[in-house]
């Protein structure tokens, strides 16, 4: 784009071209659209080790996530359960940075996507989330909006640990923490 390239029908091609190596690629919609995509090929990167915890903190603060869901449930006496999880996503191909990960950090689980090229290091025992996600990033910090989301994904592990989703007035202490995260515009960094 810096030359102008984007300008002509040759230059847009070699950006959709780019675009379709890129994370989930092109929408189907684009696809139907567009007739001669042919895919950057991306290196693999082999990755052997982590470096330090800082660079696991720098990693999740850019690919993390930290869910809270509630659900509805007969089984539960308030009529709904709460579950939380510790997710990184990735390409597949990046698989084995994510078994490193899962390896480097002595918890959690590889998951596949069905329909698309993703995989993902899931941790959602609130034990291990208790042991040792939360001390994990209490001594290495996250950055921005990714460390406001940690901390009140931490409060409601805190309230699931004291046993307060269990009540009407704990669920709805959760619903309040939950509706503020993962939200850029509401917070104030």
């Amino acid at each position: 784009m810096k030359n102008k390239e984007h300008l002509s029908i040759e230059g847009l091609q070699k950006i959709i071209n780019i675009k379709a190596s890129m994370n989930l690629g092109l929408s189907d919609i684009l696809k139907s659209e567009l007739s001669k995509i042919t895919p950057v090929e991306r290196p693999i990167i082999i990755t052997n080790n982590i470096p330090d915890a800082n660079w696991v903190s720098g990693f999740t603060t850019g690919e993390g996530n930290f869910d809270v869901r509630i659900s509805k449930s007969k089984s539960v006496k308030i009529g709904y359960y709460v579950t939380l999880r510790f997710i990184i996503y990735q390409h597949e191909r990046d698989i084995k940075l994510i078994e490193l990960l899962i390896k480097y950090l002595g918890a959690g689980k590889l998951e596949k996507h069905p329909s698309n090229p993703i995989v993902n290091l899931t941790i959602n025992k609130i034990s291990v989330i208790s042991k040792i996600i939360i001390p994990y990033f209490e001594q290495t910090h996250l950055f921005g909006v990714k460390q406001l989301n940690c901390v009140d994904w931490c409060k409601i592990v805190k309230l699931m640990n004291e046993g307060s989703h269990l009540t009407i007035e704990g669920l709805a202490l959760i619903r309040q923490i939950k509706s503020k995260m993962n939200k850029v515009e509401s917070k104030k960094i």
